[in-house]
């Protein structure tokens, strides 16, 4: 079967009607109703439940829709490997993370092996990235933490410790370096829900006898550094993700007792893909396991 119609499939699914569709493939809407419609008739099944110009998909529709996305992924491998002869001088590397620290350092070394690749970047939480993979619209997530997902293979990357920042007029601000027991009754800031940092803060207090009021929960960096300067609390972060300013003053903890760490995440079934590889090797981890 073509994969024209698993490509009109895919893009109705996702675009929500034939119309929308239509305009993501640049082509026509009748071409793809016919696709549709083919696809349909041909394996006598309701794929999509019709509401005026939405369409939605049916029960049937959410099983194949997976199974479309990863013979589209493989059959533009397919088609790169022989249009290029495994050569890797052209050809687009999809890459999900949840925030810019690392994933640029990887892309600027990937470039520097391969800069006929083009590399596109899809931002997002934890969970969109890991549900990018296993979609197959992303060839490889980069994520705080270990996420342990069936079928995702993962490499660890880095580790680095999380560091304390104070505003600069903050009592522990004349400190470079603090016991954590020194954190007894300090107000911190907090992370929303699902933050990897916030979460192996948290263990490390509690395994300590550590209690810190919660001065204000803050989603994002961004809100932490601003909440930060405006001595709302303590903020906690990873050191790679600290940007230095005037405003503030970073305070490790003595014997770097809480960490993050990065991965990489991919289907496990892709390890042999060209693109996939080429962006191990260009980081040195293509011989890695995980732990």
């Amino acid at each position: 079967m073509s994969t024209a119609r698993y490509r009109a499939f895919v893009a109705v699914a996702n675009q929500g009607s034939l119309s929308a569709a239509a305009r993501s493939l640049n082509l026509s809407q009748p071409t793809i109703s016919a696709q549709i419609s083919a696809l349909e008739q041909r394996s006598e099944v309701e794929l999509f439940y019709r509401r005026g110009y939405r369409m939605s998909l049916s029960p049937a529709g959410e099983q194949l829709l997976p199974i479309a996305q990863k013979i589209l992924a493989l059959d533009a491998e397919a088609e790169f490997f022989l249009r290029d002869s495994g050569q890797l001088n052209q050809g687009t590397l999809n890459l999900g993370a949840v925030g810019p620290f690392h994933v640029i350092e990887m892309v600027a070394a990937h470039r520097l092996r391969h800069p006929g690749i083009q590399v596109a970047i899809r931002m997002g939480n934890s969970k969109q990235v890991l549900a990018d993979l296993e979609r197959y619209a992303t060839d490889i997530g980069v994520l705080a933490g270990l996420h342990d997902s069936p079928g995702l293979e993962a490499l660890l990357y880095a580790c680095h410790p999380i560091i304390l920042f104070a505003h600069k007029d903050h009592p522990l601000a004349r400190h470079d370096s603090v016991p954590i027991a020194r954190l007894q009754g300090v107000e911190m800031l907090r992370r929303e829900a699902g933050s990897t940092t916030q979460a192996a803060m948290d263990a490390t207090l509690q395994a300590a006898g550590v209690h810190t009021p919660c001065a204000l929960e803050v989603g994002s960096r961004e809100a932490l550094r601003e909440a930060v300067a405006h001595g709302l609390g303590l903020g906690a972060v990873s050191e790679a993700e600290f940007i230095p300013d005037p405003r503030f003053k970073p305070i490790r903890i003595d014997g770097d007792p809480a960490s993050t760490s990065t991965y990489l995440h991919f289907v496990r079934e892709r390890r042999a893909s060209l693109l996939i590889q080429s962006f191990l090797q260009a980081l040195g981890m293509a011989q890695q396991e995980a732990s």
